[in-house]
């Protein structure tokens, strides 16, 4: 018998990977907008660099398995590759960038593929066709 996650969880687990793409989005682009805008909310908003790490320790097993479950079930490799592309795209930008532009451009790269792979995977998830496959 084979053992398939249902719907509802596999869509929480790319809804909850998506939700972690924004969040990162909303770091790199509004976060540094709002400290340079606002200078007394600067030491206020300042994120340790273990955030990134952590992030990205987030992103990783949870991609992994709201990804890996999803291709079980429709079989469609897009998502997957997509999402594959940003996933090191976002580790580049968080461990290896030797500057800020190149880590914000990595990052970003990496956090939009990445949501992207996951809402297609999502997307290929919810057809009705895929729980034959």
């Amino acid at each position: 018998m084979k053992h398939e996650m249902a719907p509802a969880r596999q869509q929480w687990l790319d809804g909850a990977a998506m939700g972690a793409s924004l969040l990162c989005l909303v770091h790199c682009l509004v976060l540094p907008a709002l400290i340079v805008a606002l200078p007394m909310f600067a030491a206020m908003l300042t994120l340790p660099e273990s955030f990134h790490a952590l992030a990205f320790a987030f992103a990783v097993p949870t991609s992994a398995l709201a990804l890996g479950l999803g291709f079980r079930r429709h079989r469609h490799p897009l998502p997957l590759a997509i999402a594959m592309l940003g996933l090191p795209l976002l580790g580049a930008g968080a461990f290896l960038a030797t500057g800020p532009r190149l880590e914000l451009v990595l990052s970003v790269t990496g956090a939009l593929l990445l949501a992207l792979g996951h809402g297609w995977n999502w997307r290929a998830s919810s057809r009705p066709a895929c729980a034959s496959a």
